[in-house]
């Protein structure tokens, strides 16, 4: 046994290593929140230059944190980009601005919301992308209704730089190396919200793709935290939805597919969800045969369990909300009658294939 004096060593080393890491602690904190407030104090607080300012219309806070800072009016567009997420400070317009490099942040803020000067230039048109449709079909909607290719927004959506360039800009969203995973067909699919987005006669593709990203990471603000708090991610969330997005028509049958989905992960199950199936075939079918369930994909939660590579749509926040929020049931079991648009729940097999027979089987 080791004598006393050991002990007391080992204490010793112990409780000086634990003062240590304390210390450090402290002195990351009180470092962090110094360079936190003085981010936020006025970049030049003598200054009288006066600099006039665009807000462009469409800007998220990202966006006008990122031009303050190239303007030189704030030290960091990141620490200023997070006080206005904490604060929840909102309602910002778009617009001209003289801005200083002697205001405050609360200066600034205030200027923000009461609004510039009016951009006069009016939108030549608007998109629209409905909800639950695919990169391809958003592909096809922008073609018909812009300037731009099919061609041009692959070219774009693939492209490396543009991914890396949009993962820094939206790190909570695109916080995964989504283009890096080869089994994922698109990588942005999932991630461009279905809305209505106005286009001006200058509107760069780059420009409206980055609007549906900004689109989707507003409406994850809000799910970012229980999403962290579930110890999941948000691939996964928006995933499940798209799934979701398609299989139900209302919140309620969203939310009981969405745990029928959830008990069958938990058992080991595959989802043998439809929408994987026309995923993986490229076209939407009304009625999935028999050799379609053999189709060799990754897609293909038939023949696979788990999630699968990732979103095979880009859904709605109502199926987003789902996904987070499933009902708990003991479901395992479902199925849509197309005529009626009535889904019908069961918790044993032999209870599903009655329903089947019931409903589907002519």
């Amino acid at each position: 046994m080791p004598d006393r004096q050991s002990i007391k060593t080992v204490r010793k080393i112990v409780l000086s290593i634990v003062s240590i890491l304390i210390i450090l602690i402290v002195v990351l904190v009180v470092s962090g929140y110094q360079y936190y407030t003085s981010s936020l104090e006025p970049l030049e607080p003598g200054s009288n230059e006066d600099i006039p300012i665009e807000i462009p219309i469409g800007s998220s806070r990202t966006d006008i944190a990122r031009i303050l800072e190239e303007s030189n009016i704030i030290r960091s567009a990141f620490v200023f980009n997070y006080h206005l997420r904490f604060t929840g400070e909102e309602g910002f317009q778009a617009g001209y601005y003289l801005f200083s490099p002697s205001m405050s942040t609360d200066e600034i803020v205030t200027q923000l919301q009461d609004g510039g000067t009016p951009i006069m230039e009016e939108a030549s048109g608007s998109i629209t992308i409905p909800e639950g449709f695919t990169v391809e079909q958003v592909a096809i909607v922008i073609e018909q209704q812009t300037d731009y290719s099919i061609d041009e927004f692959f070219d774009l959506i693939e492209n490396e730089d543009f991914l890396a360039e949009k993962a820094e800009v939206f790190p909570n969203l695109l916080n995964e190396t989504i283009y890096d995973n080869e089994e994922i067909l698109y990588s942005l699919e999932g991630y461009l919200y279905p809305a209505t987005y106005e286009l001006l006669e200058d509107t760069t593709l780059n420009e409206l793709v980055t609007q549906m990203i900004d689109h989707m990471d507003q409406v994850l603000e809000d799910y970012y935290t229980e999403i962290e708090a579930q110890e999941t991610t948000v691939h996964k969330i928006l995933t499940m939805a798209s799934f979701i997005e398609r299989e139900g028509i209302t919140y309620e049958d969203r939310e009981l597919i969405s745990g029928v989905f959830y008990n069958r992960l938990d058992a080991e199950m595959p989802l043998q969800t439809d929408v994987s199936i026309t995923y993986a075939l490229g076209e939407h079918q009304e009625r999935i045969t028999y050799d379609d369930l053999e189709t060799d994909s990754p897609y293909n939660l038939y023949k696979h369990t788990g999630l699968g590579p990732g979103p095979v749509n880009n859904p709605s926040e109502e199926s987003i909300k789902a996904s987070l929020y499933p009902a708990e049931t003991d479901y395992m079991y479902f199925l849509a009658d197309l005529a009626t648009k009535e889904v019908y729940f069961s918790e044993s097999y032999e209870q599903h294939l009655e329903y089947k027979r019931e409903y589907l089987d002519e």
